[in-house]
């Protein structure tokens, strides 16, 4: 995690110092015409003079740029007289820095971590030195430059000894990790922390220090000392990291600010690998409640919705990919809570991850569906509901119109074994279902697949409440139709085989699935295609289709709008006449009479407000057909133009999910 960031602040470091290079300039021959006699005395040095004395006299005498040239060249001091470096050169180097600019700082940082990191020899006396120099520019006030410090320590630290890290590095932190100290300063000490428990396979005397910072008031503290509970876990050990940084990390993740809460939880997956499976009860039900507060990351719950608090939008996004993660490895935590316990355990978890305000969430639910079913076999119905919720969502990524060859099999399989068991309710309830699957395969699927089935069941199955859901999905398999001509041939068909059909059951059923279609069809496309149809039935030979024709005419009269559709109130009303001057059967002509009462009184007794809320629902519905169309529109234009498929196709997982769920779903006959 640090390396990164190391060696992003390394090249950005070392890059000023390649800079520095060019100052050596002031051991190059000085053009006189560009210098004046008292700048040149300034920068002339002894030409007798060693390196070691050139650079001390450089230091104590010599311009910035001189300096800066003696700090740069100081690995180059180092390797060829360590011993003369140390003693004369790097005591005044300190000095220097105490005055010095912030491109000296950089330049001082990036020339000792060289020397720390070289392949010389050094003496523990040399290597103090240049820590104290580290450690005491750690504190600089100028914010690069301590990282800069900071940076080179922690790179170092990877080359320096242990004895030498505990005595030099890790006993004046303790000091530098109070809360008398800047917050600066505690967050560096949390680094530095991290960095040092890695070199030590027991880091218990860092403990203390480890819970000071984890309990700062600041949260950025908290959260940089989270993020390095997991190189300090695996310091200690499994034992005392099941004492000390766990419970740590409990507090965290449950802190007030939800950096710290990321932090803890990016901390907690980091160490998993680590933990054994002998888990106590109370680890075990641990874990368990702090997935569990994962997967409702970033929400808040009211009348039993899930509904997203308002955070900044990369917060967000974050907590989303957190759900996410949930979700995915939902069938992993049922393994791990035993599906025996998953009504009390987990159901509520999982309701959360299906109806989760993330689109992203619900379709990682909806992929692991098939898995969740293996898992609680026998206990499958836990599930029913969440199922529906995901083939009925709003979201095409979730709910699908894609090819999925294996799911119209499992579909068509699932209605034949209900059909062919003596429990009709199973059957209707399976029908009712199959209403939401517009949203899951194509229009093409159910028009070769499933509306033949539909139109066998309403002309030939004998249970009256099958047919009437047959009729009802059929009517929304045409609704949510995006072809014109499937459309029509759909009507077409209705139109001759139940409103024109040869059995009076089947004229029954149109009138019935009119009823239907008066619920879910604007008026302006009830008319359009049906009311006349129905009207017709008014000659019908057989009397039980008038009685039923009577009863419906005042809902049919309520599809009219006026003027508009003036032409079709002299249809319906002629129809009226015609069965009060014709009708022969008396149980018919009662029911026409009462039905022209209450015609009569349909404008005048229904109040103006029921008129307004049914007139605003009917614009709706015409608003969302319409829309329909101008999709139609627009996909054939887009396909046209770009001569490719508008979806992919779906991965394989999810066409588990919904055969699978749907042959579960059925009990034995």
């Amino acid at each position: 995690m640090f390396i990164g960031k190391m060696t992003l602040s390394q090249s950005s470091l070392f890059g000023q110092i390649d800079d520095l290079q060019d100052l050596t300039f002031i051991e190059r021959p000085i053009r006189r015409s560009l210098k004046t006699a008292e700048e040149i005395d300034k920068l002339t040095v002894d030409e007798d003079l060693n390196d070691i004395e050139r650079a001390v006299y450089l230091l104590s005498s010599g311009q910035d740029v001189q300096r800066a040239s003696v700090i740069v060249n100081l690995p180059s001091l180092v390797r060829q007289n360590p011993a003369e470096t140390f003693r004369r050169v790097v005591p005044k180097v300190r000095e220097v820095l105490h005055v010095a600019g912030a491109d000296m700082q950089l330049a001082a940082a990036g020339s000792f971590l060289t020397v720390l990191q070289d392949d010389i020899v050094l003496i523990q006396t040399h290597t103090h030195s240049i820590l104290q120099i580290v450690l005491l520019n750690l504190d600089h006030r100028d914010g690069v430059v301590s990282s800069a410090w900071l940076e080179t320590l922690l790179s170092a630290i990877d080359a320096l000894p242990k004895e030498t890290i505990r005595q030099e590095i890790l006993s004046p932190l303790v000091s530098k990790a109070q809360l008398s100290q800047s917050v600066a300063a505690r967050l560096a000490s949390c680094r530095i922390l991290g960095k040092a428990a890695a070199k030590f396979e027991s880091s218990k005397d860092l403990l203390p220090v480890v819970r000071s910072l984890c309990q700062d008031v600041e949260y950025e503290v908290r959260s940089c000392m989270c993020r390095q509970l997991e190189s300090i876990a695996r310091g200690i050990g499994m034992d005392h990291t099941k004492v000390v940084v766990l419970p740590e990390l409990v507090e965290l993740a449950q802190d007030e600010g939800s950096t710290v809460r990321l932090a803890a939880f990016d901390t907690i997956i980091n160490l998993l690998e680590m933990f054994d499976t002998s888990f106590t009860d109370e680890q075990h039900l641990w874990f368990l409640e702090f997935y569990k507060k994962l997967c409702c990351l970033g929400l808040q719950h009211e009348n039993g919705h899930c509904e997203s608090q308002p955070y900044p939008l990369e917060l967000e996004n974050k907590y989303a990919l957190v759900r996410t993660n949930c979700a995915y490895n939902f069938p992993a935590m049922m393994l791990f809570a035993d599906p025996n316990h998953f009504l009390s355990e987990l159901y509520r978890t999982f309701s959360s991850l299906c109806h989760d305000p993330e689109i992203s969430v619900r379709r990682t639910a909806a992929e692991g569906f098939h898995e969740v079913v293996k898992l609680l076999g026998p206990n499958v119905h836990y599930v029913h509901k969440e199922l529906i919720i995901l083939l009925q969502d709003d979201s095409l990524e979730v709910g699908p119109q894609v090819n999925v060859p294996e799911l119209v099999p499992a579909l068509v399989a699932a209605e034949q074994k209900a059909a062919s068991s003596l429990r009709w309710r199973v059957h209707e309830k399976l029908l009712q279902r199959y209403s939401c699957l517009p949203r899951v395969i194509t229009g093409d699927q159910i028009y070769f697949r499933f509306l033949q089935r539909m139109f066998g069941i309403i002309t030939t199955n004998s249970v009256l409440p099958v047919q009437r859901e047959a009729a009802r999905t059929l009517c929304m398999f045409l609704r949510y139709n995006r072809k014109q001509e499937q459309r029509q041939e759909i009507i077409s068909k209705i139109t001759q085989e139940l409103a024109q059909g040869r059995s009076y059951w089947n004229r029954l059923r149109f009138l019935d699935l009119c009823e239907i279609a008066i619920d879910l069809f604007s008026k302006s496309y009830f008319c359009k295609y049906f009311l006349i149809q129905a009207l017709e039935l008014v000659s019908d030979p057989v009397a039980n289709v008038r009685y039923k024709l009577c009863h419906m005419l005042p809902r049919l009269r309520s599809t009219i709008r006026l003027p508009a559709d003036k032409h079709l109130l002299q249809q319906l009303e002629f129809c009226v006449r015609k069965l009060l001057c014709r009708e022969k059967d008396k149980d018919v002509v009662a029911t026409v009479r009462k039905t022209v009462l209450e015609l009569d009184k349909m404008d005048i007794t229904e109040p103006y407000h029921k008129r307004h809320e049914r007139d605003l629902l009917d614009q709706k519905k015409e608003k969302e057909e319409n829309l329909l169309l101008e999709m139609v529109r627009d996909h054939l234009c887009q396909s046209s133009a770009l001569c490719r498929p508008t979806f992919q196709a779906l991965p394989s997982t999810v066409t588990q999910l919904y055969g699978t769920a749907l042959h579960s779903l059925l009990p034995p006959p």
